[in-house]
C-alpha cells in the first residue's frame, strides 16, 4: 500500500476530525516554512552591522553611520537608520525621539511575531481534537460491543480502539513539530527584541553620543523599554 493509500485509509477511519487535522497539519507547515524564509530573508539575527554604524554615529560621522545601513535587510537596520534620521532633525528632542523608537520597536517586533498566534494555536488544539476524536471512536466502539449481545468479539473492540487511537496519534505528530518550530521562531523574535533594545539604548546614550546639533548631550543613561516580550 502506498503512502497516499495509507493517508487516504487513515482519514477514512478518523472521520471528520482526521480531516480537520490534516487541513492543520498543511497549514502548520507552510506557516512555518513562510516564517522561516521570512526570517532567512529579512537577516534576523543579523548584528555584523551594529558596532560598527554606532561607532561612527558616536564619532559624529553621522553620514557614514546611515550609509552603512541602507544595505541591510535587519528590521534592526531599518530601526536604526529611522531613529538617526530623527536625530539628524535640527534640534531633536531626545524625549520625543526615543518614544518614536519605541513604538517603531514595536511596530516592528509585531511583524515579526505575525502568524505565530497561528501555530500556537493548532499546536494546542491539534492533541485536544486528537482526543476528541478518540472519545468518539471509543464511544462507537463500544456501542458495537454493546449491539453485539452476548455474541461478543474481541476484534470488535479492539479493531476499534486502534482505529480510535489514530486521531490521538495524528493530533500528537501535528502538534510536537508545530510547538518545537513556534518555540524556534519566538526565540528568535525574542533575540531580536533583545538586540534591538540593546542597539536602541546604546544608540540614544546621552553623554556618549552627540545630538543632531553636533554638541554632547548631557545627562545619564536612557534606557529604552519595548514592553514585554
Amino acid at each position: 500500500m502506498s503512502v497516499l493509500e495509507q493517508l487516504q485509509t487513515w482519514v477514512a477511519l478518523g472521520g471528520p476530525v482526521m480531516v480537520v487535522l490534516m487541513l492543520m497539519s498543511v497549514a502548520a507547515m507552510a506557516l512555518v516554512i513562510s516564517k522561516a524564509w521570512e526570517f532567512w530573508e529579512s537577516r534576523i539575527g543579523d548584528t555584523s552591522f551594529v558596532s560598527a554604524s554606532l561607532s561612527d554615529w558616536h564619532a559624529g560621522r553621522r553620514d557614514e553611520a546611515m550609509a552603512r545601513l541602507r544595505g541591510e535587510a535587519s528590521p534592526l537596520a531599518a530601526l536604526l537608520a529611522d531613529v538617526m534620521r530623527a536625530l539628524n532633525r535640527p534640534n531633536p528632542q531626545l524625549a520625543e525621539v526615543r518614544e518614536q523608537a519605541a513604538q517603531w520597536a514595536v511596530d516592528r517586533l509585531d511583524r515579526a511575531r505575525s502568524w505565530l498566534r497561528a501555530l500556537e494555536v493548532i499546536g494546542t488544539l491539534a492533541p485536544l481534537l486528537g482526543l476528541l476524536g478518540t472519545v468518539l471512536g471509543m464511544i462507537e466502539a463500544f456501542q458495537r460491543l454493546q449491539e453485539a449481545g452476548d455474541r461478543v468479539d474481541p476484534s470488535i473492540l479492539s479493531g476499534g480502539i486502534w482505529e480510535a487511537l489514530l486521531t490521538t496519534a495524528a493530533g500528537l505528530l501535528i502538534a510536537i513539530p508545530t510547538v518545537a518550530a513556534l518555540n524556534w521562531l519566538d526565540r528568535r523574535v525574542e533575540r531580536l527584541h533583545l538586540e534591538m533594545q540593546g542597539a536602541l539604548t546604546r544608540l540614544l546614550t546621552q553623554g556618549e553620543g552627540a545630538a543632531a546639533s553636533g554638541g554632547p548631550a548631557r545627562g545619564g543613561a536612557m534606557a529604552v523599554p519595548l514592553g514585554e516580550r
